[in-house]
């Protein structure tokens, strides 16, 4: 059996991630990288994309940038026709999402449509469109980032956690599918992770502190912890971890 470091590595891996140009997306096109991975970063930033793209050399590794608006389907159609012709990626990170928060009451059906189709239609979309060469290759990893609000319910949280819970189910269903092909397929669920969109909505002392007192760990998440666990999903060492949805939430689930 190869060694831990061999377990855990990707070197000879193309990993692509969207979300990339910051927060926990930019942290898994670095942390990928550092485990030998090259990297095909999207996301809309195109200043965010440089910088991740630079990080990424640091670790050595190679790192194509793709400006992509993932609520567009016909943006994603192009994206995945232009990697598909570039050659084969591994491993999937459907890391991009949106939080538009509001009371169910109010909440428009503009926003409701957006939510979705960024943070439940384009990460099918992808999946379907680069699992063939996976398939084909009888080696492949789809990773879903989902949340903790699609397990748990969250106050103002209507359509982010409908779109969160559908991409749980999401998982499970393409695990059913592909997992004789030897492609897994499963979903990581934080808690409030330090993003600027997590301060931007739990940055309040009002709402952080109910939530805070929750988790037993008595905290929020950090980047590099969703990195880390993707880490682990997009290495041989979780081979055998397949359509789940993997709390990573301080324990706050678990009381």
């Amino acid at each position: 059996m190869p060694d831990w470091t061999d377990r855990f590595s990707l070197a000879g891996r193309t990993a692509l991630v969207t979300g990339a140009s910051k927060g926990i997306g930019a942290e898994i096109c670095t942390v990928f990288a550092d485990a030998g991975a090259d990297i095909v970063a999207v996301a809309r930033d195109p200043a965010g994309l440089d910088k991740v793209a630079r990080s990424v050399a640091e670790k050595g590794r190679s790192c194509v940038t793709e400006v992509c608006d993932l609520a567009d389907a016909g943006a994603i159609d192009a994206l995945c026709d232009k990697v598909n012709a570039a050659g084969k990626v591994d491993i999937l990170v459907n890391n991009a999402g949106i939080a538009l928060i509001g009371s169910a009451l109010d909440y428009s059906l503009a926003d409701w449509d957006r939510t979705m189709h960024v943070n439940l239609r384009a990460p099918f979309q992808l999946a379907q469109r680069l699992a063939p060469a996976m398939i084909e290759q009888r080696w492949g990893k789809i990773i879903n980032v989902s949340s903790q609000a699609g397990v748990i319910a969250v106050e103002e949280h209507a359509a982010y956690s409908a779109s969160k819970a559908a991409m749980n189910a999401l998982t499970r269903a393409l695990m059913c599918e592909w997992a004789r092909h030897n492609v897994q397929v499963n979903a990581i669920c934080p808690n409030v992770v330090l993003t600027d969109m997590g301060r931007e909505v739990w940055g309040a002392e009002e709402k952080s502190k109910p939530m805070i007192s929750r988790t037993p760990l008595g905290r929020f998440g950090e980047q590099v912890e969703v990195a880390d666990m993707a880490l682990y999903l997009a290495s041989n060492a979780s081979a055998f971890v397949n359509g789940e949805t993997l709390m990573l939430d301080g324990g706050y689930a678990a009381v």
